[in-house]
């Protein structure tokens, strides 16, 4: 009887532990949107491999779609991706038009005006060109004189204006800045030669590495090593802590590393995400 009973008693033990394991993965705090819509609604370029981007089926993929979907699943809400232009993402969760921007943003004081983050991700911005042009980038001041192509409005854009400026105070010619709206026009358009080289965030750049097979080399040096996160509406507290709190879920689970596995990104995993509403809440991760 004594054995039955701690049998049973295991039993039981076992099946409460899977069923709070089951409740603490439903529990995630919804937003009162996602309530009334049953809708995750997310901006985002779909134009920024490997993190979204559509293949040659035209589906939706990538590392960010992979943990939207499965953020989406912990919600039960129907995932909706609306495609949106990179440069209108912050002045689009300031005026209202969606309520998360999920690309991979790093937090600057002016961004923290308009938007707090919710921090996934780290990594640095790294400059990829041909490899017949590789020797040319040398010495302290590699960039200097060279003609570089960025995105509009992200972190590479800015930083190559202070770059410049860096150029121009040692008396070195200074860069000769393009600004695209596409991840893939700026390979382009050095394949091309339309510039020399790109500059974008370091896992970006090793993805492209990979999938140009030798087209592109990735320079050595990383500039502003920093945790990237989305972008919330400002102040609005509900959405920051349902998409923090699905995160720590797929963190927890394992989901979130599987995901980056899958696409070689491991290496850029941080702990934990957590909310960025000002710059002192950033970690060096």
């Amino acid at each position: 009887m004594n054995a039955y009973l701690r049998m049973t008693g295991l039993a039981l033990a076992i099946s409460t532990m899977a069923w709070s394991g089951i409740s603490r993965a439903a529990e995630v705090a919804k937003s009162t949107d996602v309530k009334q819509s049953g809708t995750l609604a997310v901006a985002n370029t779909l134009d920024y491999a490997p993190f979204e981007y559509l293949d040659a089926d035209g589906k939706q993929t990538g590392i960010i779609i992979e943990l939207a979907g499965e953020v989406a699943k912990l919600v039960d809400a129907k995932l909706d991706v609306q495609r949106t232009p990179f440069p209108s993402m912050i002045p689009g969760l300031a005026a209202g038009r969606f309520k998360i921007a999920w690309e991979t943003f790093s937090a600057t004081p002016e961004r923290l005006k308009q938007v707090d983050f919710v921090m996934f991700l780290k990594a640095g911005l790294a400059v990829s060109t041909s490899p017949d042009k590789k020797p040319s980038f040398s010495g302290d001041t590699p960039l200097c004189g060279k003609r570089i192509g960025v995105s509009a409005g992200s972190a590479s854009d800015f930083l190559v204006d202070k770059l410049t400026k860096e150029c121009t105070d040692k008396g070195q010619k200074p860069i000769e800045k393009s600004v695209f709206n596409s991840s893939t026009d700026i390979v382009q358009a050095v394949l091309s030669d339309r510039v020399d080289a790109r500059m974008d965030d370091a896992t970006a750049s090793s993805y492209f590495e990979v999938t140009s097979k030798g087209q592109l080399v990735v320079l050595p040096t990383l500039y502003d090593v920093a945790p990237l996160g989305m972008a919330i509406a400002k102040d609005d507290k509900e959405t920051a802590d349902m998409m923090v709190g699905a995160l720590a879920e797929l963190f927890k689970n394992g989901t979130y590393k599987a995901i980056l596995d899958k696409y070689g990104m491991g290496a850029y995993a941080i702990k934990e995400p957590y909310f960025v509403g000002t710059m002192d809440a950033l970690r060096a991760e």
